[in-house]
């Protein structure tokens, strides 16, 4: 018996289970972008986090970094073909999200009782 802890399907919930990582694959889905442009259209994630977050990306096989020989120095991001396949599940998880937030939300303030 496979034990749920192996599961192929762990892999990618441990790829997406970075606190930024859905958010950044997400701002990369219409093509190419520099890391100041992604923090712009992000908004709240500060330079030292985005740049964790794409090295682990680019690490897993998910990003591709172009660096351009340009005074000043250039750098792009781009989803690659793994890393565009992610699009719809994430698309999925946003659809989820819009739908069960509110109900998330009630449940985690009805139960904070129970933790102070």
């Amino acid at each position: 018996m496979e034990l749920l802890a192996d599961c192929q399907t762990r892999l990618g919930i441990d790829l997406l289970s970075g606190t930024w990582t859905g958010v950044v694959l997400w701002s990369l889905r219409d093509g190419p972008l520099r890391p100041g442009e992604m923090r712009d259209s992000i908004g709240g994630i500060s330079q030292k986090v985005l740049t964790e977050t794409l090295r682990r990306l680019e690490f897993n096989g998910l990003v591709d970094r172009r660096r351009y020989a340009e005074a000043p120095p250039r750098v792009e991001y781009e989803l690659t073909e793994a890393g565009r396949g992610l699009l719809g599940p994430l698309r999925a998880l946003g659809e989820w999200s819009a739908r069960y937030a509110d109900d998330v939300m009630e449940a985690q303030s009805s139960r904070l009782t129970d933790f102070v």
